[in-house]
């Protein structure tokens, strides 16, 4: 007796739960459907002609999520800022989502986390095509040899356009691709000279050559100024410091690299891969200890002898000896036996 009586209340129980469950599971279905038919029939024209609310789509009886179209489009169209309402046209940043807007133009003045879509104006480009300004020398500027070929390589590009105002970009002739303080190449007055640029506007549009910045021991992107809303290309970028889809990470080349170099006709022919000699070529300091011994201290795993060549050399600061390894006297003796001019 006292088992039947165990047996029905366990049917009882399972009933009960099976009834809780079906109701927990259907209910949310009944629920978006009677929100969906009652949605549609909200979206039919009432007698009186009047329409449903702007951005509040029909949908067909039956359908279990009616898709809105954003609230937020209207409100952006209208954020545009007065130089974009002036240049006209849609600008690439109006077709972010409002938080990728967010980031990209929050603390964009400062320029810390400028992006194309936040911090260029694109309106010279589309009227004028790309032109690039060089602004001319002032009397006294002091411009290294390696800044004058950069600054001669653009004014005798078929893009340079002595109009400023048909300009897309813009480069000033203040050097600015020494920034180590210790160095006789350093712009002390850069920050005021770039400042005082007729059309810099905080950095809107112009593009900033560096190949060192900071100062022994640390070395550290500082350059001395504000880069704002300019572009910076940049060797030895940290990952702190670079801005994606913005800052351009160049190469480290020496003073004394050529203007310009192969044979002529080479860049026309379009032959890939080019015919060189070598593949890889590096030649500079191992740092034995500090920043970035690590990674230069491994560049040798790659070092083939012949068409790939990494080139270091022990001998940085008074006391390399000290932290000399077994691998020192190698690779000095074939530091020495290459000219960067050959390479």
């Amino acid at each position: 007796m006292q088992a039947n009586r165990r047996y029905l209340l366990l049917l009882l129980s399972l009933g009960a739960c099976c009834l809780l469950l079906s109701i927990y599971l259907g209910g949310p279905r009944l629920g978006l459907q009677a929100t969906a038919s009652t949605s549609s029939a909200a979206s039919v024209p009432s007698p009186d002609g009047s329409r449903p609310l702007p951005g509040h789509p029909r949908h067909p009886a039956g359908s279990r999520w009616p898709r809105w179209s954003s609230p937020l489009s209207s409100y952006l169209e209208r954020a545009l800022p007065p130089e974009d309402e002036a240049a006209g046209g849609v600008q690439p940043w109006q077709r972010l989502s409002p938080r990728q807007t967010r980031e990209s133009g929050a603390g964009a003045h400062r320029g810390r986390k400028c992006r194309m879509e936040s911090c260029f104006d694109f309106g010279p480009c589309r009227r004028h095509g790309f032109g690039v300004y060089v602004y001319p020398q002032q009397k006294g500027d002091r411009v290294s040899d390696a800044y004058r070929k950069v600054l001669g390589v653009l004014e005798s590009s078929r893009f340079y356009t002595p109009d400023p105002g048909r300009a897309c970009l813009f480069v000033p002739a203040v050097d600015t691709l020494d920034r180590d303080p210790l160095s006789p190449e350093y712009a002390a007055n850069a920050r005021a000279r770039l400042q005082s640029l007729p059309l810099w506007r905080d950095g809107g549009n112009h593009l900033l050559f560096n190949l060192y910045s900071g100062s022994w021991p640390d070395y550290t992107d500082e350059l001395g100024f504000e880069p704002g809303r300019a572009m910076l290309a940049k060797a030895s970028l940290g990952a702190d410091s670079y801005r994606p889809r913005f800052d351009v990470s160049l190469p480290l080349f020496s003073r004394d690299h050529p203007q310009r170099g192969g044979r002529r006709g080479a860049l026309a022919a379009r032959r890939l891969p080019p015919a060189r000699k070598y593949a890889l070529v590096f030649k500079g300091k191992r740092y034995l200890t500090g920043i970035g011994s690590e990674t230069r201290n491994a560049l040798y795993h790659l070092h083939n002898g012949e068409d790939l060549l990494l080139l270091t050399t022990c001998k940085h600061g008074k006391d390399w000896e000290r932290h000399r390894d077994g691998r020192c006297q190698r690779d000095n003796a074939a530091y020495a036996r290459r000219r960067c001019q050959d390479l």
